[in-house]
Protein backbone atom coordinates (compact mmCIF):
# COMPACT_ATOMS: atom_id res chain seq x y z
CA UNK A 1 0.00 0.00 0.00
CA UNK A 2 1.02 3.88 -0.58
CA UNK A 3 0.41 6.53 1.71
CA UNK A 4 0.40 9.59 0.60
CA UNK A 5 0.63 12.47 3.28
CA UNK A 6 -0.88 15.99 3.24
CA UNK A 7 0.33 18.18 5.46
CA UNK A 8 -1.63 22.11 6.04
CA UNK A 9 -1.55 24.96 7.99
CA UNK A 10 -3.39 27.64 7.01
CA UNK A 11 -4.06 26.55 3.12
CA UNK A 12 -7.90 26.61 3.33
CA UNK A 13 -7.67 28.21 -0.29
CA UNK A 14 -5.48 25.71 -1.56
CA UNK A 15 -5.75 22.30 0.20
CA UNK A 16 -9.06 20.97 -1.49
CA UNK A 17 -7.25 20.94 -4.99
CA UNK A 18 -4.32 18.79 -3.50
CA UNK A 19 -7.34 16.24 -1.77
CA UNK A 20 -8.69 16.34 -5.31
CA UNK A 21 -6.00 15.30 -7.17
CA UNK A 22 -5.46 12.55 -4.51
CA UNK A 23 -8.78 11.31 -5.09
CA UNK A 24 -8.60 11.24 -8.56
CA UNK A 25 -5.70 9.18 -9.07
CA UNK A 26 -5.56 6.15 -11.08
CA UNK A 27 -4.71 3.58 -9.01
CA UNK A 28 -6.45 1.04 -7.39
CA UNK A 29 -8.54 2.77 -4.46
CA UNK A 30 -7.51 -0.39 -2.50
CA UNK A 31 -3.73 0.23 -3.01
CA UNK A 32 -3.59 3.79 -1.30
CA UNK A 33 -4.52 5.85 1.96
CA UNK A 34 -4.71 9.52 2.09
CA UNK A 35 -3.69 11.48 5.18
CA UNK A 36 -4.16 14.72 6.06
CA UNK A 37 -2.48 16.46 8.87
CA UNK A 38 -4.15 19.97 9.83
CA UNK A 39 -1.25 21.95 11.86
CA UNK A 40 -3.17 23.92 14.03
CA UNK A 41 -4.09 25.65 11.11
CA UNK A 42 -6.51 29.01 12.45
CA UNK A 43 -8.00 29.25 9.09
CA UNK A 44 -10.82 27.75 7.46
CA UNK A 45 -8.88 24.57 6.46
CA UNK A 46 -10.63 22.18 9.62
CA UNK A 47 -13.82 23.30 7.90
CA UNK A 48 -12.63 22.10 4.45
CA UNK A 49 -11.20 19.18 5.67
CA UNK A 50 -14.81 18.14 7.27
CA UNK A 51 -15.81 17.52 4.15
CA UNK A 52 -13.86 14.73 3.42
CA UNK A 53 -13.49 12.84 6.26
CA UNK A 54 -15.48 9.90 4.63
CA UNK A 55 -12.58 9.63 2.27
CA UNK A 56 -9.55 10.54 4.05
CA UNK A 57 -8.02 10.29 7.14
CA UNK A 58 -7.17 13.33 9.02
CA UNK A 59 -5.32 14.00 11.76
CA UNK A 60 -6.39 17.67 13.76
CA UNK A 61 -3.61 19.11 15.56
CA UNK A 62 -4.21 20.70 18.65
CA UNK A 63 -0.95 22.76 18.85
CA UNK A 64 1.16 24.02 16.02
CA UNK A 65 4.43 21.41 15.31
CA UNK A 66 5.72 22.55 12.35
CA UNK A 67 6.45 21.36 9.15
CA UNK A 68 9.02 18.52 10.25
CA UNK A 69 6.81 17.31 13.12
CA UNK A 70 3.51 16.94 11.01
CA UNK A 71 5.16 15.03 8.27
CA UNK A 72 6.67 12.69 11.14
CA UNK A 73 3.31 12.30 12.48
CA UNK A 74 2.13 12.01 8.76
CA UNK A 75 4.64 8.99 8.47
CA UNK A 76 3.89 7.17 11.91
CA UNK A 77 0.02 7.11 11.11
CA UNK A 78 0.91 5.47 7.60
CA UNK A 79 0.27 2.14 7.02
CA UNK A 80 1.72 2.20 3.51
CA UNK A 81 4.68 0.69 2.31
CA UNK A 82 5.49 3.51 0.56
CA UNK A 83 5.39 7.19 1.64
CA UNK A 84 4.59 9.77 -0.31
CA UNK A 85 4.01 14.04 0.65
CA UNK A 86 2.26 16.10 -1.16
CA UNK A 87 2.10 19.84 -0.24
CA UNK A 88 -1.00 21.56 0.22
CA UNK A 89 -0.47 24.15 -2.15
CA UNK A 90 0.10 21.65 -4.66
CA UNK A 91 -1.55 18.62 -6.62
CA UNK A 92 -0.61 15.78 -8.79
CA UNK A 93 -1.49 14.06 -11.90
CA UNK A 94 -3.82 10.98 -11.62
CA UNK A 95 -0.55 9.08 -12.65
CA UNK A 96 2.05 9.78 -10.18
CA UNK A 97 1.27 7.25 -7.85
CA UNK A 98 0.33 4.00 -10.14
CA UNK A 99 3.98 4.80 -12.31
CA UNK A 100 5.78 5.44 -9.01
CA UNK A 101 4.53 2.38 -7.26
CA UNK A 102 4.88 0.44 -9.99
CA UNK A 103 8.60 0.99 -9.87
CA UNK A 104 9.06 0.53 -6.31
CA UNK A 105 7.90 -2.95 -6.38
CA UNK A 106 8.65 -4.16 -9.75
CA UNK A 107 12.59 -3.48 -9.01
CA UNK A 108 13.42 -3.85 -5.43
CA UNK A 109 17.02 -2.15 -5.69
CA UNK A 110 15.24 1.14 -5.88
CA UNK A 111 15.20 3.14 -2.68
CA UNK A 112 12.81 5.81 -3.91
CA UNK A 113 11.29 7.17 -6.88
CA UNK A 114 10.89 10.98 -7.86
CA UNK A 115 8.89 12.67 -10.89
CA UNK A 116 9.68 15.56 -12.86
CA UNK A 117 7.39 18.79 -12.18
CA UNK A 118 5.44 21.64 -13.28
CA UNK A 119 5.68 25.08 -11.93
CA UNK A 120 1.88 26.38 -12.29
CA UNK A 121 0.83 29.38 -10.96
CA UNK A 122 -2.34 30.39 -9.28
CA UNK A 123 -4.80 29.34 -12.27
CA UNK A 124 -2.77 26.22 -12.99
CA UNK A 125 -1.07 27.04 -15.87
CA UNK A 126 2.00 25.60 -16.49
CA UNK A 127 5.07 28.19 -16.44
CA UNK A 128 7.89 25.30 -16.55
CA UNK A 129 8.84 22.08 -17.16
CA UNK A 130 11.70 21.31 -14.16
CA UNK A 131 14.21 18.19 -13.87
CA UNK A 132 13.55 17.08 -9.98
CA UNK A 133 16.79 15.72 -10.45
CA UNK A 134 18.82 18.52 -11.17
CA UNK A 135 16.24 20.78 -8.79
CA UNK A 136 14.82 18.78 -6.00
CA UNK A 137 11.75 19.26 -4.15
CA UNK A 138 10.61 18.14 -1.00
CA UNK A 139 7.74 16.20 -1.92
CA UNK A 140 6.76 14.10 -5.14
CA UNK A 141 9.06 11.11 -3.86
CA UNK A 142 7.48 7.93 -3.01
CA UNK A 143 10.41 6.73 -0.41
CA UNK A 144 10.59 3.18 1.07
CA UNK A 145 9.05 4.03 4.49
CA UNK A 146 10.94 1.69 6.56
CA UNK A 147 13.83 3.52 5.14
CA UNK A 148 13.09 6.87 6.33
CA UNK A 149 12.76 5.46 9.57
CA UNK A 150 16.30 3.86 9.27
CA UNK A 151 17.98 7.34 8.89
CA UNK A 152 15.70 8.85 11.74
CA UNK A 153 12.83 10.79 10.14
CA UNK A 154 12.64 14.22 10.20
CA UNK A 155 14.90 16.71 12.17
CA UNK A 156 11.89 18.49 13.79
CA UNK A 157 14.10 21.08 15.00
CA UNK A 158 14.51 22.70 11.54
CA UNK A 159 11.47 25.06 10.60
CA UNK A 160 12.81 25.65 6.99
CA UNK A 161 14.64 23.16 4.78
CA UNK A 162 14.00 20.46 6.38
CA UNK A 163 13.89 18.43 3.33
CA UNK A 164 17.27 19.14 2.53
CA UNK A 165 18.15 18.00 5.88
CA UNK A 166 16.20 14.79 4.76
CA UNK A 167 17.92 14.74 1.79
CA UNK A 168 21.36 14.66 2.67
CA UNK A 169 20.86 11.97 4.81
CA UNK A 170 18.96 9.83 2.68
CA UNK A 171 21.72 10.42 -0.03
CA UNK A 172 24.17 9.25 3.06
CA UNK A 173 22.49 6.19 2.79
CA UNK A 174 20.10 5.60 -0.12
CA UNK A 175 19.37 6.54 -3.86
CA UNK A 176 16.89 8.73 -5.24
CA UNK A 177 15.34 7.04 -8.79
CA UNK A 178 13.72 10.19 -11.15
CA UNK A 179 11.15 9.33 -13.30
CA UNK A 180 11.74 12.08 -15.95
CA UNK A 181 7.93 12.68 -16.64
CA UNK A 182 6.46 16.04 -15.31
CA UNK A 183 3.67 14.63 -12.53
CA UNK A 184 3.96 16.67 -10.02
CA UNK A 185 2.49 20.57 -10.03
CA UNK A 186 4.25 22.83 -7.80
CA UNK A 187 2.54 25.64 -7.19
CA UNK A 188 4.05 29.06 -7.19
CA UNK A 189 2.14 31.82 -5.16
CA UNK A 190 3.41 34.50 -2.67
CA UNK A 191 2.83 32.68 0.43
CA UNK A 192 5.03 29.97 -0.09
CA UNK A 193 6.81 29.36 2.30
CA UNK A 194 10.30 29.19 0.41
CA UNK A 195 9.86 33.02 0.39
CA UNK A 196 9.76 33.73 4.15
CA UNK A 197 13.70 34.86 3.91
CA UNK A 198 14.16 34.66 7.46
CA UNK A 199 13.19 31.26 7.89
CA UNK A 200 15.35 29.91 4.98
CA UNK A 201 18.07 31.73 6.27
CA UNK A 202 18.42 30.54 9.71
CA UNK A 203 17.08 27.01 8.48
CA UNK A 204 20.44 27.26 6.30
CA UNK A 205 22.36 28.49 9.16
CA UNK A 206 21.11 25.10 11.12
CA UNK A 207 22.43 23.13 7.89
CA UNK A 208 25.70 24.71 8.01
CA UNK A 209 26.06 24.29 11.70
CA UNK A 210 24.73 20.71 11.23
CA UNK A 211 27.15 19.21 8.44
CA UNK A 212 30.17 21.55 8.94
Amino acid sequence: MVSLIITTYNYAGYVERAIRSALEQSLSKDLFEIIVVNDASTDRTKDVLANYTDEVRVINLEENVGLAGARNIGIKKAKGQFVIFLDADDYIHRDLLFMQRLYLTENNSLDAVSTDYWLVDERGSHIQHVNAEEHPIACGIMFRKDFLYKIGLYDESFRAREEEDLRIRWLKAYRIYNIILPLYRYRMHNENLTKDEKAMEEGARRLQTKYR
